[in-house]
C-alpha cells in the first residue's frame, strides 16, 4: 500500500537552517508538534554524508508514523526506503524516477507554470509543489505567485498541492483558503528556537481552517 501523501504540514528540513542543531533532534520536536510529513533536503551535503542523515531519520519517521521523502535524489530515497521523492523540475524526469522507485512510492514535483503542473499530473504524479507563493529566503531564484495563481492551479488538477515557499502563521489561513491540500515550511520552522512550540502553532491554525 501506498504511503499516507502530504497533506497539512510539511517540514522540509534544510541544513543550511539547522545553525548546528542535530537534524535528528529538530525532527523529533517537529513530531512532537504534530508534523505529519517531513522531506530532506540536503543540497551541500556528500551523497554518503547524506545517506547517513537520511537512515536516521528513515528509522524515526518510521517509528512515529511520519511521511519521509528525499528531496532531489530517486537514489538516496530508494537507499533508505524512503516513503518517496519529491522533484524538481531540474531533476530525473518523473517516467524515468517511476521506474525506478515503482508505483508504492510517493512522487511529488515542483511546478511553477500551469503547464508543468498539467503534464506531472498526466505523468502520474502524486502531487504537486506549487511555488514560491511569497517571497522566500530559500527560493530567491523565483518571483512569487500569489495565493491568485494557486487558485488557478487548484481549478485546473486534481491531484493534491502543497504550497510553498514564505509561508508563516501570518499567511497560512489565506494559502489554505485557496483549496491547497497543504503547506510546506522550512524558516517558519527551523528558525525558531522552539521548534515544538512553532510546529504547534502552525498545525493548530490549520486544524482551525
Amino acid at each position: 500500500m501506498k504511503p499516507r501523501v502530504p497533506s497539512g504540514l510539511t517540514l522540509i528540513l534544510d541544513h543550511n537552517l539547522l545553525e548546528g542543531r542535530s537534524l535528528t533532534d529538530i525532527a523529533a520536536q517537529a513530531m512532537v508538534g504534530g508534523v505529519k510529513s517531513l522531506q530532506y533536503r540536503a543540497k551541500n551535503l556528500s551523497k554518503r554524508e547524506a545517506y547517513f542523515n537520511a537512515l536516521q531519520l528513515r528509522k524515526l519517521s518510521r517509528h512515529n508514523g511520519v511521511t519521509f521523502l528525499i528531496n532531489d535524489w530517486v537514489d538516496l530515497a530508494l537507499a533508505v526506503e524512503a516513503d518517496g521523492v519529491h522533484l524538481g523540475q531540474e531533476d530525473l524526469p518523473l517516467s524515468a524516477a517511476r521506474s525506478i522507485l515503482g508505483p508504492a512510492r510517493i512522487i511529488g514535483i515542483s511546478a511553477h507554470t500551469l503547464e508543468q503542473a498539467k503534464e506531472a499530473e498526466a505523468g502520474g504524479a502524486d502531487y504537486l509543489g506549487i511555488g514560491p507563493i511569497y517571497p522566500s529566503t530559500t527560493k530567491q531564484d523565483r518571483p512569487p505567485l500569489g495565493c491568485e495563481v494557486l487558485r488557478q492551479f487548484r481549478g485546473q488538477v486534481r491531484i493534491p498541492i502543497i504550497a510553498i515557499g514564505g509561508i508563516s502563521p501570518l499567511n497560512v489561513r489565506q494559502v489554505m483558503a485557496t483549496g491547497v491540500d497543504g503547506v510546506a515550511v522550512v524558516s517558519a520552522i527551523l528558525s525558531q528556537s522552539d521548534v515544538t512550540r512553532a510546529t504547534a502553532d502552525l498545525m493548530a491554525i490549520l486544524r482551525s481552517g
